[in-house]
């Protein structure tokens, strides 16, 4: 939960950068990420507090939409900058707050598979499904004559 903090910390400092620059387009899907870590930590704790270990595996089951949610934004949010390289810095800063995000997301999961071992008495053996593939993607940039 302190890491969680942690990354909350970070994205409101870069919200801070953000509002002082004009809006870009792939903001609009950080609310829905956010929105759905929201879901899923909120899911986990009362997992924890009820030792319920089926809703912690549906919270956990959830992380692969965080992942998916990412990667599409991340996808967008490079497109965006390669179209408009004056929009480099505030989407630099929105990848890092969704990256943020999709950390704490990971770190709920992190809690539901602790709920598990607690509860059974084992480590979950099923791989936790993961969606987030931006680490293996490669967006070349655009050539001068290319047409848009």
């Amino acid at each position: 939960l302190e890491r969680i903090g942690d990354y909350a910390a970070n994205v409101a400092k870069r919200a801070i950068s953000l509002s002082q620059t004009p809006a870009v387009r792939p903001v609009s899907a950080i609310p829905r990420m956010g929105r759905l870590v929201q879901e899923i930590l909120s899911e986990v704790l009362d997992a924890y507090t009820r030792r319920d270990v089926g809703r912690a595996m549906g919270a956990w089951s959830r992380d692969e939409e965080v992942d998916d949610l990412y990667t599409s934004l991340f996808r967008e949010t490079l497109t965006y900058m390669m179209e408009d390289p004056r929009t480099i810095s505030p989407c630099t800063h929105l990848l890092f707050v969704a990256k943020n995000i999709e950390r704490i997301g990971d770190h709920a999961t992190n809690i539901a598979e602790t709920i598990h071992f607690l509860e059974v008495g084992e480590a979950l053996t099923a791989r936790r499904p993961k969606g987030d593939i931006s680490s293996f993607e490669v967006v070349a940039p655009r050539q001068v004559d290319d047409e848009p």
